[in-house]
């Protein structure tokens, strides 16, 4: 499979529609232990739950992203991208969008596990200023692998929030975000 280069991308908020091709990304990411339909409809009526999709100007669905907003935590869910869509800088766009409503929503802090064994996901997430805390111990059922458990800092914080304005002036060079 050949990679196809995006330009810009439209990250929208979750609807059910969207979740079929939902399913098939995290299918195609995570195989046989993926999440369930359910799942993703059970989120869509959690009123802590944020879901994106990140589409191409075609309205072709190229990845997404769920967070919950716990108090003054933002806890990332869930996130991928579509095999032929990767190194598009896709997935650190909805990661934009998802600290740009933790900004909005008052959430001083995100969290997420990543497995270990993924290193291009842990750059990216340290890029953004998060920082390994610990490792949950045979985290995944599929391989028993351990996941690191990763945390930022206060985003609103200055040491923060200029290394974010410094990471989104270079993406906003690299993809449109709309």
């Amino acid at each position: 499979m050949s990679l196809v280069k995006v330009s810009e991308i439209y990250i929208t908020k979750m609807r059910s529609e969207d979740i079929d091709k939902v399913v098939e990304i995290e299918e195609e990411a995570y195989g046989k232990h993926h999440w369930a339909k359910s799942s993703f409809y059970d989120e869509m009526s959690n009123n802590l739950a944020k879901y994106y999709v990140a589409k191409t100007p075609e309205g072709e669905l190229a990845g997404y992203a769920g967070t919950w907003h716990i108090i003054d935590e933002g806890h990332i869910t869930t996130i991928a991208v579509k095999k032929k869509f990767l190194r598009n800088h896709i997935g650190e766009a909805i990661i934009h969008r998802m600290i740009e409503d933790c900004y909005k929503d008052g959430v001083k802090y995100l969290t997420l596990e990543v497995r270990v064994s993924n290193t291009p996901a842990i750059k990216l997430y340290e890029k953004y200023g998060f920082q390994s805390l610990g490792t949950r111990k045979g985290y995944y059922q599929d391989n028993n692998e351990d996941a690191l458990i990763m945390w930022t800092e206060n985003i609103f914080y200055d040491k923060f929030k200029l290394k974010y304005q410094e990471n989104i002036e270079k993406l906003q060079k690299l993809i449109e975000i709309k």
